[in-house]
């Protein structure tokens, strides 16, 4: 079995993808599942891997958790947190665990692919969607060719054709394996700043802030006063969390005009939108 995390990865983009698997598995399954809130990274897909939510991991496993104002990566301990549910599960799998974070990465992969046939479960985390929407923000080129909705997915498109994740799935198609395909959360294109304040101490994802002194307009965003109602972490006895609805996205006051320009039409998760919550789970067998 191979599971293969791509994230960041929209159902719209899903979608893109899926005609070129179709010559290669059978469909066995296909829903739209929830993402958890926040739709970020470090909570969705510690959350996946785990089988816990936030609060849960925080709790059960403070070695591998890192709160937000911490230093490092946030999801340094996947492979750890999905050993760690295996072993609760009681099941004693031969696993292998693979983050692709660059191109080359992702070709050296599909050469040693005939090695992990040998394993019960393949867990692959490809991370190109996720670095595609990012880049966006800060790259004038990435802007130009992803300006709307419809030039993202032909980009999606575009990459995923020439990709070794492409590829893998190939080898994986000629080596009968079944393979889910999933992922941690979407993103939504922002449209709409929201003025929020905040102290230093305050996080920088622009869909959701957590913080104890947060000064926000409570009709333009949905909050969680009460963590533990959330399940989330609470760094702060007083922290609340507060997330951007639909196109949103959290402004400072100061550089306001420039953060604004800076941002607005860019691809963001951490929120809620359906683009970022809705999100698909696929079940694929061997031909």
């Amino acid at each position: 079995l191979y599971w293969v995390v791509i994230d960041n990865l929209r159902y719209d983009q899903w979608k893109v993808i899926a005609p070129f698997l179709k010559d290669l598995f059978r469909w066995d399954a296909e829903d739209i599942i929830y993402s958890i809130l926040p739709t970020a990274t470090m909570y969705a897909r510690n959350a996946m891997f785990s089988g816990l939510l936030p609060a849960e991991m925080q709790k059960l496993h403070p070695q591998w958790w890192r709160e937000e104002d911490e230093e490092g990566s946030k999801n340094d301990f996947e492979y750890d947190f999905l050993q760690a549910q295996l072993k609760r599960a009681g099941m004693n799998i031969k696993t292998s665990y693979h983050k692709v974070v660059q191109h080359q990465f992702g070709k050296r992969l599909v050469d040693q692919m005939s090695n992990l046939k040998e394993n019960d479960l393949n867990v692959i985390v490809y991370n190109f969607v996720d670095m595609l929407s990012h880049a966006r923000s800060e790259m004038e080129v990435i802007k130009e060719l992803a300006e709307d909705e419809p030039a993202y997915l032909s980009l999606t498109k575009s990459w995923f054709e020439h990709s070794p994740l492409k590829e893998m799935l190939e080898k994986m198609a000629e080596q009968k394996a079944r393979v889910i395909i999933s992922t941690d959360h979407g993103t939504v294109r922002v449209e709409d700043p929201i003025k929020v304040i905040g102290d230093k101490a305050t996080n920088t994802n622009l869909r959701y802030k957590v913080g104890k002194n947060l000064n926000y307009n409570t009709k333009e965003v949905f909050e969680v006063k009460d963590a533990a109602q959330a399940h989330l972490p609470r760094p702060q006895l007083s922290s609340t969390y507060i997330f951007a609805k639909s196109k949103g996205y959290f402004v400072y006051q100061n550089n306001y005009h420039q953060f604004v320009a800076h941002y607005k039409n860019t691809f963001q998760h951490g929120g809620v939108s359906m683009e970022e919550v809705l999100i698909p789970f696929v079940v694929l067998q061997p031909k």
